[in-house]
């Protein structure tokens, strides 16, 4: 009884939490088969951290969040934690004043420190799959997870809030959806084979043609964390993926 009542009281509190999704309430029934599947979706996972990955813009520290929130993990971004370390100033900011090398050197710094514990959701920055060392730190104890959305749903979803935080834009001219466009699909080539390696990719074309859904943009978060689980399960339900969880 008691683990039904924690259930219903689960799915109570979180449909009706915004989870910082954009000020849009959870709808019930996602509630509900979010919470299934990280129900089936747990024994599995047994434990290990998840490192969620892709370009800037795709998502990754509102998903992570919500999968932080179901599984009872964690959450952290590394972008934050290395602001806090640098006196609280911007990530733009810290690409100005001490450039790329810096930034780079304390994202490693960041995931070898995280490495060493389990029940964690981590969301990364675009650039954290070009290091080896990071990926070492990441599968030390997790589960490496790409968020793939296709670079015109990006490149709207960052013109539309502005590129004054992105410092990597600040190399390209001309208005906020070509600059976000062109610097995209370059940082797409350049990363493109690393995102490949994750443990589980999440298509946002795929989730969008399996729901019937036009566009990308009509996604919520939820559906999106959900197709991670669904992912994540399928990866560890393999060998490969049941040895890494220790199963």
């Amino acid at each position: 009884m008691g683990l039904v009542r924690g259930f219903l009281l689960f799915l109570y509190n979180f449909s009706a939490s915004t989870l910082e999704t954009g000020s849009v309430e959870v709808p019930y029934d996602e509630a509900l088969m979010l919470k299934k599947k990280s129900l089936e979706v747990e024994p599995y996972l047994n434990g290990h951290s998840l490192y969620l990955v892709g370009l800037m813009g795709s998502g990754k520290t509102t998903v992570g969040k919500i999968l932080s929130n179901v599984l009872r993990y964690s959450f952290y971004d590394s972008d934050a934690l290395i602001e806090q370390e640098v006196d609280g100033i911007s990530v733009a900011e810290i690409f100005k004043r001490y450039g790329d090398s810096f930034f780079r050197n304390k994202e490693t710094e960041i995931l070898q420190r995280l490495s060493s514990e389990k029940q964690l959701v981590v969301s990364t920055g675009g650039g954290a799959v070009v290091r080896d060392e990071n990926w070492d730190y990441m599968q030390k104890k997790g589960i490496i997870v790409w968020l793939d959305v296709p670079l015109e749903a990006l490149a709207r979803r960052i013109a539309a809030v502005g590129t004054h935080s992105r410092p990597l834009l600040h190399y390209e001219h001309g208005d906020p959806y070509t600059k976000a466009l062109k610097r995209l699909s370059y940082l797409l080539e350049q990363r493109g084979k690393n995102y490949a390696k994750a443990n589980a990719r999440v298509s946002l074309e795929e989730i969008a043609g399996k729901l019937g859904y036009g566009d990308v943009s009509d996604l919520t978060p939820t559906e999106i964390a959900i197709e991670a689980l669904e992912q994540i399960e399928g990866y560890l339900k393999e060998e490969g993926g049941m040895a890494i969880a220790g199963l």
